[in-house]
């Protein structure tokens, strides 16, 4: 099991960092000459998927692509493709981070992936990236390292403890979001100019109240989750609006299905249906779907 690969951000400072990812006026503005097309996309266009494990949807249909990615044939990208007649280039794969979309192969299996924006051409229409949360193994240690810290106290706040130690990298590693995600929209620009550009933010998994065998975090640990991942979200918002790229609000939108909801959309520890610990059920995958399409297929 790995141990936390970042050091930890106290949970007081989180939502001021949360604050200040979302207000930040960015010193980068976007460039007039590669900003990302807003035309509507039509049948036949080619589109391609850029992401981790939040878009390739593990376990949630058919398997597709290298296994090791655990691409499934229900996830958004084949199901916006599916409603719009695109014709789709998914290369999101399970562990990435935002170089593999950029700059580092991909090491998944026994395949070495190319980074995943060679994958779009001149004459692509369409990209939608959905990165970050694997940068430092963040997202791994909360839903597992913390879980297991709170066998030993899970009526305490371990991993929020352990944070109260330290508090300068997890800031870094958001803002190293930021910009990762901003060089991939101009990396797609580069080599698409007339690609329309979309950042597909994370849904809500952690619950604002309350706690749920299904995500076994101590008590006190359940605030602090569920903080570090609305930063992420944040840190998506700010480079889409840094780099001119279009956003989806995926957080809004699953409000009331994180992994303690009545009716989650993000599978917990024992997932209920198809789908791996702590990833996207069908629905989730099916409302941003529904979000992209609604936004790609008229004019921006």
């Amino acid at each position: 099991m790995r141990s936390w690969a970042v050091r930890l951000v106290p949970l007081a400072v989180l939502p001021a960092l949360v604050a200040a990812l979302a207000g930040c006026q960015s010193a980068r503005k976007a460039d007039p000459d590669a900003t990302p097309s807003r035309k509507p996309v039509v049948a036949g266009d080619r589109y391609v998927a850029l992401g981790d494990s939040y878009t390739s949807a593990p376990a949630v249909g058919e398997p597709t692509g290298p296994p090791a990615c655990q691409q499934t044939d229900r996830n958004y990208p084949h199901l916006l493709a599916e409603a719009l007649d695109l014709d789709l280039v998914d290369v999101s794969c399970g562990g990435a981070k935002t170089p593999n979309m950029t700059t580092q192969p991909q090491v998944a299996g026994t395949d070495r992936l190319p980074p995943q924006v060679e994958a779009v051409t001149e004459d692509t229409a369409l990209v939608t990236i959905s990165i970050g949360a694997n940068n430092g193994s963040v997202y791994g240690n909360l839903v597992i390292r913390c879980a297991q810290l709170a066998l030993a106290d899970p009526d305490g706040a371990p991993c929020s403890d352990l944070a109260q130690q330290n508090d300068d990298v997890l800031p870094t590693v958001f803002d190293g979001v930021v910009e990762g995600i901003v060089e991939t929209v101009d990396a797609v620009l580069e080599r698409a100019p007339d690609a329309r550009v979309v950042v597909v933010g994370y849904p809500q998994i952690f619950p604002a109240e309350g706690t749920c065998p299904e995500l076994p975090l101590a008590e006190g640990d359940y605030p602090f989750g569920r903080g570090v991942i609305e930063a992420f979200v944040q840190a998506q918002a700010r480079a889409a609006t840094e780099s001119g790229a279009e956003y989806v609000d995926v957080w809004a939108a699953t409000e009331g299905h994180d992994i303690c909801a009545d009716e989650p959309w993000i599978a917990g520890f024992e997932p209920a249906k198809a789908a791996t610990p702590y990833h996207p059920y069908a629905e989730e995958q099916e409302a941003v779907a529904g979000l992209l399409e609604d936004l790609v297929a008229r004019q921006g």
